[in-house]
């Protein structure tokens, strides 16, 4: 068998003596291109069920298509460089590799299989190792929960592997949730460069070379596998690292704040010290809750440690909330705002050197800090205003209320894109307004060859590789995307186009019988 050491990169020496010693349950391994984080896991699978005549494994994609030539080929990939394979056996179909000593099985499924994943089923031992490649595809921990949920049964001992080049965002769920302290999970990063370049290749290094100098974000995101945002974040300055105890106790000047929140925003406290000689701030407490009233809170901050003395500034938007916690004995004072000091205290933060936040003792305020980001687009915060105004009035839509929510996640995903694309009928004007049979024909034929014309603007742009979406809710903000946009024609869709972080199941559709009827 070979050595070990020629077929795993010095990055990953730390996580391969944690595994031995089953410290965790839950690995997550991100890192860009050349990282041979694959390589990894795939060594490690296969060297661990050849240790344990009990261990199989469970490889998941989220689109079963891809499973043969990602990590399928690369279990293949490590059987060979182990020297192992006539002890292995290969199948196309259905997909998987067997152990011929014991007959324990590695298996392949997708996401968009799910009843495959709960059908799944090992004729001796339990499923050991559990495999997300490329786990930012999947939808999001619930159902990476639902597929754990299933499969960790029977067994001593798990091990979950998760590997991923880091989406550009901070707000995708899977960077959120590496920020996520847990004592079971290890998070691990690695890049090409603690790779030996043998393994690698002059080509490989070169085209990292070269995007360096081309476009030295693109590189960041691409090799070193950081998450470099979208263009948008407001916070470009936070380290998220450990504060340890020694550095706190020789802080000198503590200060306290409470935001009061409104559901379903939480009530939040954060503990803090500013070195203003380095322009540096620390967030070191955090208390943070959820429908809970002032008494309440009161008494959890003196269970953290705050003191009569211990002056906490609060939002001075809820008077009562501030003289609540001034009658429980609390130094409690609303922070002086006026016009415009809300920008003031953004830009504030955005000058100082560093915000350093501990993710252990703050993990809600790293998730915050890290995620924030300026809107993409004005459009979808315009589209916001306008369904919270119908949400209130009702006057454009009032018998589809019950549509809203979907309108909401519309606005998400407006701003997240880099391009919205309205679409108007420029012989038309507000849908809102009664007019003649006649025009509404007119209307009706013009609306024919509008659609016809985005879906050619559709076809084109996943013909490039691009995700879009045509956004026909647009209706509940009518007014005022009319207004922004400056135009009195008639809107009759938006089109968003970027780079989608998921690739979505093929949409189920009725038989051709069902919705054809022949006369």
């Amino acid at each position: 068998m070979s050595d070990l050491t020629e077929l795993i990169a010095p990055s990953f020496y730390g996580v391969h003596h944690d595994i031995k010693a089953g410290r965790h349950t839950h690995y997550w391994l991100k890192g860009g291109r050349g990282s041979t984080k694959s390589s990894f896991i795939s060594v490690e699978i296969i060297l661990g069920m050849m240790q344990d005549a009990a261990a199989n494994a469970l490889v998941l994609r989220k689109v079963a298509v891809n499973l043969k030539d990602s990590v399928y080929e690369q279990l293949l990939w490590a059987i060979e460089a182990l020297g192992v394979e006539h002890l292995w056996q290969a199948k196309l179909s259905p997909l998987q590799l067997s152990y011929l000593p014991t007959g324990q099985r590695i298996l392949f499924r997708g996401a968009d299989e799910p009843k495959k994943i709960k059908s799944t089923k090992f004729r001796k031992g339990y499923c050991k190792y559990i495999w997300y490649e490329e786990a930012d595809e999947f939808a999001g921990m619930q159902e990476i929960r639902t597929i754990n949920q299933s499969l960790m049964r029977g067994g001593s001992s798990f091990f979950v592997f998760y590997s991923y080049n880091p989406p550009k965002s901070q707000s995708n769920w899977v960077n959120r949730e590496c920020l996520q302290p847990k004592a079971n999970r290890l998070v691990h990063t690695s890049d090409y460069r603690r790779v030996p370049p043998a393994w690698l290749g002059d080509a490989f290094l070169q085209e990292a070379e070269y995007l360096k100098e081309l476009n030295e974000k693109a590189y960041r995101h691409e090799y070193l596998g950081e998450v470099v945002g979208n263009g948008g974040a407001v916070f470009d300055n936070v380290t998220v690292e450990e504060i340890h105890d020694a550095q706190i106790a020789a802080f000198d000047r503590i200060y306290n704040g409470v935001d009061w929140g409104f559901y379903p925003d939480p009530w939040a406290f954060n503990r803090m010290h500013y070195d203003s000689a380095r322009r540096t701030l620390y967030i070191f407490g955090e208390l943070t809750r959820h429908r809970t009233g002032n008494a309440e809170t009161a008494r959890l901050l003196r269970q953290y440690g705050v003191q009569d003395t211990d002056l906490i500034t609060a939002d001075s938007a809820e008077p009562k909330s501030v003289a609540d916690y001034r009658s429980y004995g609390l130094f409690c004072r609303g922070a002086v705002k006026g016009p415009g000091s809300v920008d003031y205290s953004m830009k504030w933060l955005q000058a100082l050197v560093r915000i350093v936040i501990d993710p252990v003792r703050c993990p809600d305020t790293a998730k915050e800090f890290t995620a924030y980001e300026y809107d993409k687009n004005k459009e979808g915060e315009v589209m916001r205003h306008g369904i919270n105004s119908e949400k209130t009035t009702h006057e454009l839509m009032p018998e589809w209320a019950f549509a809203i929510p979907d309108a909401e996640n519309t606005v998400r995903i407006m701003q997240e894109v880099p391009c919205l694309i309205a679409v108007l009928n420029t012989n038309q004007y507000t849908p809102f307004a009664s007019i003649e049979n006649e025009k509404r024909i007119v209307e009706i034929s013009d609306s024919l060859s509008i659609g016809a014309a985005i879906e050619n603007m559709i076809l084109t742009a996943t013909g490039y590789g691009l995700g879009t979406l045509w956004i026909a809710n647009t209706c509940f903000a009518y007014n005022e995307l009319m207004d922004f946009i400056g135009t009195d024609s008639q809107l009759t869709g938006i089109v968003a186009v970027g780079f989608a972080d998921e690739a979505p199941a093929k949409r189920p559709r009725k038989p051709l019988e069902e919705i054809v009827e022949y006369r």
